[in-house]
């Protein structure tokens, strides 16, 4: 790991970014350009201690989980994303097959959706970024271990999914689950990551393995779904999905009919949710 070299590449990386580039309010003027520290640390979702250690020459080797939030934090390019884990003495993922580094356009997008929540996820279900509405409604999915961030899998093997949807609208979005998985699954035949997912989710999750037995198959489009909230209650939100170039990548976005009481209700939560957000330490 050379700490000096990275510590240098993360403080050039922040000077570079304005608040706006990144869906945060200016505030007061700055004396210097560029984003915050702290701003840096929020987020990446770790603590500002830890980050200023970083650009200070004087952090712990950060792990690839936390290497992956600080190029998304800071909006890198695939190189400049490669460059930083090299930096931290770290081999970059295969971007092919896993997808992890977020493309700049949609993070672009995703910053400027203040009112409304929405994700960046791979075909695969994998969460890569999430806006504030978006973990208020449906929590930090980058807060769980890696394993709990694949939204198939929390779905099928985590009892507190069950809690996002109201029973009677699960067994449709298991059947979407599935179906979307499959279509995935068919068209990247060479692939290993959608054949594991589904081989493990057969062998554990006895709903998936009856759906999957019945060979339906959906691309994910738009679609409109009710979501719970254990304080403002249901919320009936059309989901829109934008793919990027690759087909691997998706920008799912959840809005609510002006005019209806799910609307009202996600103003509500931009107040009552937001409140309970804050960053997690490493």
């Amino acid at each position: 790991m050379n700490r000096a070299e990275l510590a240098d590449f993360l403080r050039r990386a922040r000077s570079r970014l304005r608040p706006s580039d990144v869906g945060l309010t200016a505030g007061a003027r700055r004396r210097t350009p560029g984003l915050r520290r702290e701003e840096v640390a929020q987020l990446a979702g770790m603590s500002v201690d830890y980050y200023t250690r970083l650009e200070q020459s004087r952090g712990p080797r950060p792990s690839r989980q936390m290497l992956t939030a600080l190029a998304r934090a800071l909006r890198l390019t695939e190189d400049e994303h490669d460059h930083l884990f090299h930096l931290a003495g770290e081999e970059p993922s295969r971007r092919e097959a896993t997808g992890a580094h977020v493309r700049p356009g949609l993070l672009l997008v995703l910053d400027r959706l203040h009112d409304t929540p929405a994700m960046v996820v791979t075909d695969c279900g994998e969460v890569l970024a999430q806006n504030a509405l978006s973990r208020a409604l449906s929590g930090d999915v980058l807060a769980r271990p890696p394993r709990g961030r694949n939204m198939i899998r929390h779905f099928f093997v985590d009892p507190a999914a069950q809690e996002l949807f109201p029973p009677e609208d699960r067994p449709q979005r298991a059947r979407e689950q599935v179906a979307g998985l499959r279509a995935v699954a068919a068209s990247r035949p060479a692939d290993p990551e959608p054949a594991a997912l589904v081989a493990e989710l057969r062998a554990t999750s006895p709903e998936f393995a009856r759906l999957w037995d019945e060979h339906e198959v959906a691309v994910r489009r738009a679609s409109t779904k009710r979501f719970r909230h254990p304080a403002i209650g249901i919320l009936e939100l059309d989901c829109e999905v934008l793919v990027n170039s690759d087909h691997n990548q998706q920008l799912v976005i959840h809005t609510a009919r002006p005019g209806t009481e799910s609307y009202e209700r996600l103003r509500l939560l931009r107040v009552v949710g937001l409140q309970n957000l804050a960053p997690t330490d490493p």
